[in-house]
């Protein structure tokens, strides 16, 4: 008797979890836009979950940069959400996802991009090592800095534009996210 309720459980157990593995139960994950970002999936993997994310999961598709992110990396990913793109004045995004400026889309996208793994503890201590200040070199060639206001981190783009780090290490398999509110744009 006791065994059929073991399995009885058990198997209710199982139904609940529906399509989440074992492996993905047990990891730490962090929860953006109302769904977990798995440690163990890659940074698009992730990211198409996420009901904040969807104009930037649009933007890069756009761009073509969805291998990109897929790859083995290691990068980090300064994701800037819905709210962050309907700052922009209006036009630009459907501007952006047109075909022909796709250059200039994924100038823009490369540019929340940074080559490795950098958690938060490490952006702390690389501000501390730069007095305040630390200056990161973007994917697309440009620069962005990073520094703190209290205890909220902040990057701020070549034309003086600052963007608060709303949740910091969402960890992924390929590197790490950083969610911003605002989109950072490189000199032009």
């Amino acid at each position: 008797m006791k065994t059929n309720k073991i399995f009885a459980t058990a198997i209710l157990v199982l139904g609940l979890l529906g399509t989440t593995s074992f492996a993905q139960m047990k990891e730490k994950t962090v929860e953006v836009g109302g769904a977990p970002m798995y440690p163990s999936k890659n940074i698009v993997e992730n990211a198409v979950n996420s009901k904040d994310h969807t104009t930037l999961v649009a933007a890069v598709k756009a761009a073509g940069l969805v291998d990109v992110l897929m790859s083995d990396g290691p990068f980090t990913v300064f994701a800037p959400t819905n709210a962050a793109f309907a700052k922009l004045p209006t036009g630009t995004v459907e501007t952006l996802l047109k075909p022909e400026n796709i250059k200039m889309l994924q100038t823009i996208l490369t540019y929340h991009v940074v080559a490795g793994k950098m958690n938060a503890k490490d952006i702390d201590a690389a501000i501390k090592k730069g007095n305040g200040k630390a200056i990161f070199k973007t994917v697309s060639g440009g620069t962005l800095t990073a520094w703190m206001k209290g205890k909220d981190l902040y990057i701020t783009d070549e034309n003086g534009n600052s963007a608060k780090v709303t949740i910091a290490d969402v960890n992924q398999k390929n590197g790490v996210i950083h969610v911003i509110d605002t989109v950072v744009t490189p000199k032009s």
